[in-house]
């Protein structure tokens, strides 16, 4: 199997199953002499653990993340950073029953039209259970973006279902199991996602991100734009099925008048470009929305056919989310990480000593 690696020249490679015995990376392109822990690292990972609410999977993982190598004295030496995550709760028990047949939505049937064995133990590479890997790295990306550029990345839920919610505390997004920064909408999303379990059923989501402090001038205007890799990235992430930088969508239904960021002294009159233009960053917040599809592992009884090709029945039951989106935010947030750090040390190393003559507006 290949891709399993992002980036050029901050390269991530992930490795593991859902219920192998571990998960990793390896962090390739660090720069040296960043001070870095593991507790750096374990705040993100525990963001997007499971087994912490009564609403996400009940999978009881620690996600303690060991540095294996590219640390010295605590400090980055500049060689490839190895991280490793046991699994610790896998159960495989669970998928036994169902081995045999294709669980509808699951990438199942693909990956055995693909590569003519699949591990069948809750998806094997398919599951989000990887994404603890990249949530790793990502942690490393923060830490030196934030230190050396004040770059910031948060993110929240912005819809659920036909829920739509709006950012009205960006800091209260990380105190609440759905990651909603619209705390007075909590009561109505618990008892939603009650209704959801008892009708063994599941539903989508939408993850809004914002980046503050990225400086102008990343990305390229052709295949390597900004916003195509962050695209890209986002896509790489299990069960998404939409990308939107800035107004998004909304923009077929826009005027050139209504659309366009004019330019001020004082700075851009307005965002809906979402922090891009022509591929690279204007400087402003960078705004991406991913949209999440329904958890395909329900209880419900579904038409599937087995390995031979034969009609059957099949229930999913095990530990799952009834809404993936709940825990996409750090993993988005990681995603968006990994790209902009990329991108910063591929803009140094061609653009460092370009200077525009233009002050930087925001």
């Amino acid at each position: 199997m290949s891709g399993n690696t992002i980036g050029r020249s901050f390269c991530v490679t992930t490795f593991g199953e859902s219920h192998g015995p571990a998960i990793g990376a390896i962090v390739d392109g660090c720069p040296p002499g960043l001070e870095l822990s593991e507790a750096d690292i374990q705040s993100d990972l525990e963001a997007r653990r499971t087994g912490k609410s009564q609403f996400t999977s009940q999978r009881q993982e620690p996600d303690r993340v060991r540095i294996l190598s590219g640390v010295f004295e605590g400090r980055t030496t500049g060689t490839a950073i190895g991280l490793l995550v046991d699994n610790v709760d896998a159960r495989e028990r669970d998928y036994e029953k169902i081995k045999d047949r294709f669980r509808p939505g699951h990438a199942d049937y693909a990956y055995l039209q693909k590569y003519g064995i699949r591990d069948h133990r809750g998806g094997g590479r398919a599951s989000a259970r990887i994404t603890v890997a990249t949530v790793a790295a990502g942690a490393i990306a923060r830490k030196w973006l934030r230190e050396r550029l004040g770059l910031t990345v948060a993110g929240f839920l912005s819809q659920i279902g036909s829920h739509r919610l709006d950012c009205v505390d960006a800091e209260a997004a990380r105190g609440n199991p759905f990651f909603c920064a619209d705390p007075d909408k909590l009561p109505v999303l618990e008892s939603y996602i009650k209704e959801l379990r008892r009708a063994g059923d599941s539903v989508g989501a939408r993850v809004t991100v914002r980046a503050r402090g990225v400086p102008p001038g990343l990305g390229e205007p052709m295949f390597d734009r900004l916003d195509a890799d962050i695209a890209h990235a986002m896509m790489g992430i299990n069960a998404a099925k939409a990308v939107e930088i800035g107004d998004g969508v909304a923009v077929a239904g826009q005027r050139g008048t209504e659309h366009r960021d004019e330019l001020t002294p004082d700075g851009f009159a307005s965002n809906h470009g979402g922090g891009t233009l022509g591929g690279i960053s204007s400087g402003q917040d960078l705004v991406v929305h991913v949209a999440f599809k329904p958890t395909s592992s329900i209880p419900t009884p579904g038409r599937t056919i087995d390995t031979a090709g034969r009609p059957a029945e099949i229930a999913t039951t095990g530990r799952h989310d009834p809404c993936v989106g709940l825990r996409a935010v750090p993993i988005v947030e990681a995603m968006l990480l990994l790209v902009l750090m990329d991108h910063v040390l591929r803009h140094r190393g061609q653009c460092a000593d370009v200077v525009p003559g233009t002050p930087v507006i925001a």
